[in-house]
This record gives structure tokens, sequence and C-alpha cells, in this order.
């Protein structure tokens, strides 16, 4: 690192907000934090948090990344490390393992890319978002990995989730804290994330207007019956239930294995359609209605 480098870097720093936001940064690791984020974690207006963001990118201390419509801030720790060597480099008259060294003591230094890696936008929709799109947010929040962020609604949003869809997904391992039923509408307006993927549970797609999601977003349809309208002893709801998790289980790993960089857009929305012909369950179509 050379010596204006530093300097320009040592004066980005110079200032509280900055330092604060970095040390965000810091904390959220590699897959960083949007803008919108850290000026709420901050309580400052967005604009200024932009303003200081600006700083620390010129200085080279941060990058941004692009997911659908938002910036994505992570600190660019090579940086910060050639830093460390320059301000050692000299210590002890050119001999910094007399005063520990102090850049061995960071861990190995991961390959920095300058490519993203997409993280797709799913949304799945039904009626009620109280079960089946509920259940189909939590198994991709879990199998997903850092590749999708999943999300559900519903066109008649109800109170709450089934609590016994909650309790079934508990019992598996799943995290419920941010599970509620809310409409579509919240995917529409111009600060909503832009989806990739929308995935209709029920017949919203044929038999209601779906809102517009934009000509980018590939749709599917994986029809399955609504637990609502399943009558049957407690034992025959349980084991529904576990007929419709078991159905989208499977569904959504063969999506998330799918060679999206291989395939064609009309491409993937045939393959969506053929992972929704799958089997669902005889118990669970017997006893609906």
């Amino acid at each position: 690192m050379e010596t204006g480098d530093a300097t320009r870097i040592f004066g980005a720093l110079a200032q509280e907000s900055r330092l604060g936001v970095l040390r965000l940064l810091l904390t959220a690791g590699p897959s960083g934090l949007a803008a919108g984020e850290l000026a709420d974690r901050l309580g400052v207006p967005g604009s200024t948090t932009s303003f200081h963001l600006s700083a620390l990118e010129r200085a080279g201390l941060i990058g941004a990344t692009r997911q659908g419509r938002q910036l994505i801030y992570a600190v660019r720790i090579a940086v910060l490390r050639d830093l460390l060597v320059f301000l050692t480099e000299a210590c002890c008259g050119g001999r910094p393992e007399l005063c520990g060294d102090i850049s061995e003591l960071l861990p190995p230094l991961p390959e920095e890319s300058t490519s993203m890696t997409p993280a797709f936008n799913v949304l799945f929709l039904c009626t009620h978002n109280s079960a089946r799109s509920i259940m189909a947010e939590a198994i991709l929040a879990k199998v997903g990995g850092d590749r999708f962020h999943a999300y559900s609604a519903g066109s008649e949003p109800g109170a709450h989730p089934m609590p016994e869809v909650i309790d079934k997904l508990r019992a598996l391992g799943h995290e419920i804290s941010r599970l509620h039923c809310k409409s579509w509408g919240v995917f529409t307006g111009p600060e909503a994330p832009r989806m990739d993927f929308l995935i209709t549970l029920c017949d919203t797609e044929n038999n209601q207007a779906c809102p517009d999601f934009g000509d980018k977003v590939v749709t599917g349809a994986w029809s399955l019956p609504d637990p609502a309208m399943f009558n049957g002893s407690n034992a025959e709801r349980s084991a529904m239930l576990n007929e419709l998790y078991a159905s989208l289980y499977r569904r959504i790993m063969i999506f998330i294995n799918l060679p999206f960089d291989k395939l064609e857009r009309m491409a993937l929305k045939l393959r969506l359609d053929e992972i929704g012909e799958g089997p669902v369950g005889t118990l669970a179509r017997s006893r609906e209605g």
C-alpha cells in the first residue's frame, strides 16, 4: 500500500459516522448490508448514509454489489489487511517480528471475487397465506442457503398462520419468528424487493387478477390442496399436513437444484410447471372439501 492510499483511508475514517458504518459492515461480514438497513441501524437519514458510503467506497474500504433493486455494501477485508501491513512493516527498524508482527495474527485471506453470486428472490402465493405458502417460505429459507431469499403472501390474507402449521414447522426445526400473513400488495411497491420467481400454490393465477410483478419474474403453478378445507380427525389432519410438507419439500429441493445458469426464461417456466405436476398425497386429495 502506498502512503497516498493510506492517507485517503484515514481521511475517510476521520468522521464518527463513517467509522460507525465501517464497524457495522464488519459485523455483517461478507454478506454485507443494504444501505436502508444501515441507515435504520445508525438512526440517520438515508441521504446522509449514502454520503458516508460513497466516501468509504472512494477510499477503497467498501464495495457494493446489486441484488435486485438494492445495493449491498460489504467491507473489502483485503484493503484493511494491507493497511495493517503498511502500519507495521517498518516496526522496530524493519523487523516487525519483534513487535508481534500484527498482520500475521490475522486469519488467511479468502479469495476476493469481483463477481456477485445471484441470490434469487422467490415469492410463494396462495389465498390466505396461512398454510401452504407459509410452509414453502419456511422450507426455502432453511434449505436455500445464500442463493435464495424466500417470501410468501396471499390474495386474501388471514389474520395469522394456522397454529397447527406453525407447530409443525417448529417441530421440524424451522425458523418461525418472522412468519406472518400478508397481502401480495406488500411486494408491489417501489421499495419492495424485485421478485425473480413467483410460484402459486393454488388457483390464484388462473382465477384472480394477479398484481404486476414485472416482466422479469418467472412464474410457476404448484397446485396444492388448502388445509383449511380439509375435513378429518386430528390424526388425519396431522397426516395431511405431513403430506403437504413432504410434497413442498420435494418440489423445493428439485427447484433449488435446477441449472439456472443454463436454462433460458421459458425453459425455466416449463421446468417450474413440471415440478408442480408431482404427486401430493392421497389423504389430502381425498378428504378435501
